[in-house]
Parts: structure tokens; C-alpha cells; sequence
């Protein structure tokens, strides 16, 4: 089992110094808009990957101050585990487990699973690729350090070869022997990225199907692809085949950060023609898909968030969503609402212990 018992936040957002308790497994957060239900389960987030799920860390400090501090206290199989990230004055950003400091963020990534879902997450279904991308990155960089890895090396050899790239255009430099040796040196992540995509999609996509059809209850032709250039074309031959396009475009056009994941519903683009009932209801599906994933590969539930997700679902998909991730899920899950009425009616059709904070009473 994994769950939080308890999180501080000083100087952080709204909050100047504050304390809570967490102390069900069904935890719910109500109160106006702006008084910081968000930005408690950003910090949770934070504490589970080293950063926020919205901004970037400057964004993030109380006004008038110059840093901040999360700290929480975990509770793993039984272990007590602390945990804190500390924002200085200087802007140096520490992060801490049991009171050592990491040396490298990316060694945490996947110890503290946790899932959220927040309003903007529609961009998933309705947005550019790279939201899917990242989504797809983002579970997979938790199952796996050397995937995180291999993430890291590839983006850092992409933007030098597109440095490269830029150069030979605009110097008119015909000698390519640089950019020879990056092609090789992205093949070998590139390839690895692709391959651990490619075997992880063969699970996740029917289970994304399946939930997608527990919270509809009823069958909707929907439809989900991994689509990507190496599926018919290895490195080496993208790569020659799109070089005198990357010079012209002085940037790399092809490879495995151009991957998508492609959504249709009735065999045209799910985006298009969803209601929007419909297309939350596939984000939800997506995002549970991921949860169940995660908690097979981990042996232990990761935590959700929930972020005012009951706008624009009808009664009975806001049912079974909260029948999935509360009954049938063993993990802690945090629920924010604007309006606590709704909300304790929600929790107190479950039947199980649950915990209201309202912010309005703070």
C-alpha cells in the first residue's frame, strides 16, 4: 500500500504556512475557486515527480517571497518514508527522501506512482500530438529508469542535431561528418523508445478501450492507434530518407518524438465528432488505463487526483467514475469540487470512510 498521512506547504502558491492531515483513503477538497484545491494536489504531485503538473518552479512561490518548501510523510508497504523539495532563495531546487538529498531528480520518478486528471488534460484527446506523447512518456519513464533514460539522451542528441542542422543551412557548410555521428548516436534511443512504445501499446490500448466502455455503459465504436514512421521504415533508412527535408526545415522531421497516438470514433477523428461528454469519458478511460498499468508493474495502487472533473459529465458517467476509481480501486484518491454539497453526496453514496477538507472554513 501507498498512501500520503500528512503534507506541509510553506510559502508555496496560496498557501503561506499550512498543514494537513490525510487521513482516509478517499479524501475530498471543496471550496471557492482560487483558494488553492488545485494547488494542493500540485503538491503532491510534486512530491511524486519532482515537479509541478502545471508551471514551471518560479510560478510556483507565494507572492512576495523568494522560495518554498513541500514536505510530506509517506506511508509504503508499512515504511514511514519523508519527503521534501525545497525551492531556495537562490533558485537552486533541492529534493530530499528521508532527509537525503537526491543527486539526481530523475532517480525518484516511478518510487511514488500517482495519476492525475485536471480540467486542461481535454488537450489529450483534442490537442497537438506532443500531449499524447508526453502522456505515454510519462508512464512509461514510471515503470522503467532506463526508459526515463534513454528519454533524457534522446531529447539532448535531437537538439543538437537540430543545432546542427541549422548550421550546415545557414553557413552553407556541405561537410555532414557531424551530423553522420548524431544520426547514429539518436538511433540507438530512438530505437529503444520505439520498441518499448510499441510493446507497451499492445496492453494499454484494449484496456483504454474496455474502461472507455465501463464508464460509457454502453458500446461506442471508438477506435485507438500507435502511430509511428518506424512501424514501416527502420532508423537508419528515416533518417536518410528525410535528410534533405531536415536541412530545408533545419530540424529533425522524423523520428520517434513525432509519434502520436491516434483516436477515432466511428472511424473519424475522435476530436471532431465526440460530444464532449464523450470525449471526457475517454480522457477518464485513458488516464484509469494508466493507473492499472502502473499499479500491475508496481504490485501497489498509485494515488489519484481528481481536479474538478465532475463539470460537463451527466449523472451516470460521474457515477461510474466514482464507482471505478473508489470502489473498485484499493489506492488513495483525492477529489476536489467547487461545490461541497455535491461533493459529500458523491462520497456518501459509496458507503466507505472518507475525509472532507474545505478550504472555505481555513
Amino acid at each position: 500500500m501507498f498512501h500520503f498521512e500528512n503534507l506541509t506547504l510553506v510559502q508555496f502558491k496560496n498557501y503561506a504556512s499550512a498543514t494537513f492531515s490525510l487521513n482516509e483513503r478517499i479524501i475530498g477538497i471543496c471550496g471557492n475557486n482560487g483558494v488553492g484545491k488545485t494547488n494542493l494536489l500540485d503538491a503532491l504531485h510534486y512530491l511524486c515527480f519532482t515537479k509541478s503538473y502545471f508551471t514551471r518552479d518560479t510560478s510556483n512561490i507565494r507572492q512576495g517571497n523568494q522560495g518554498f518548501r513541500i514536505e510530506g510523510h509517506v506511508n509504503l508497504f508499512d515504511e514511514k518514508e519523508k519527503v521534501a523539495c525545497i525551492l531556495r532563495e537562490t533558485g537552486k531546487k533541492e529534493f530530499l527522501l528521508k532527509d537525503e538529498p537526491y543527486t539526481r531528480f530523475s532517480k525518484h520518478i516511478g518510487r511514488y506512482p500517482c495519476v492525475m486528471i485536471a480540467p486542461d488534460d481535454i488537450q489529450l484527446i483534442i490537442g497537438i500530438p506532443d500531449e499524447r506523447r508526453k502522456f505515454i512518456d510519462t508512464i512509461l519513464s514510471q515503470l522503467s529508469s532506463e526508459y526515463l533514460q534513454n528519454l533524457i539522451i534522446y531529447t539532448k542528441i535531437l537538439q543538437q542535431r537540430n543545432s546542427c542542422l541549422r548550421s550546415i543551412t545557414e553557413t552553407n557548410n556541405r561537410d555532414f561528418s557531424l551530423l553522420d555521428v548524431l544520426d547514429e548516436q539518436l538511433m540507438i534511443p530512438g530505437s529503444y523508445i520505439f520498441e518499448k512504445r510499441k510493446i507497451f501499446m499492445v496492453g494499454f490500448l484494449p484496456l483504454a478501450k474496455q474502461l472507455y466502455e465501463d464508464i460509457a455503459r454502453q458500446p461506442e465504436n471508438i477506435s485507438l492507434f500507435y502511430n509511428s514512421e518506424l512501424m514501416d521504415l527502420s532508423y537508419p533508412e528515416l533518417l536518410k530518407m528525410n535528410r534533405a527535408k531536415d536541412l530545408v526545415a533545419m530540424r529533425t522531421t522524423g523520428g520517434v518524438h513525432r509519434d502520436d497516438l491516434e483516436l477515432n470514433f466511428n472511424n473519424l477523428p475522435f476530436k471532431q465528432v465526440a460530444s464532449q461528454g464523450q470525449r471526457k469519458s475517454l480522457l477518464f478511460a485513458l488516464k484509469l488505463a494508466e493507473m492499472e498499468i502502473l499499479k500491475n508493474e508496481k504490485k501497489f495502487t498509485p494515488v489519484l487526483m481528481l481536479d474538478d472533473v465532475f463539470e460537463k459529465l451527466d449523472e451516470e458517467r460521474i457515477g461510474n467514475l466514482l464507482e471505478r476509481v473508489c470502489l473498485l480501486n484499493d489506492g488513495q484518491v483525492f477529489i476536489t469540487d467547487t461545490n461541497a454539497i455535491r461533493l459529500e453526496e458523491k462520497l456518501i453514496k459509496l458507503k466507505r470512510p472518507y475525509q472532507m477538507i474545505n478550504l472555505n472554513n481555513d
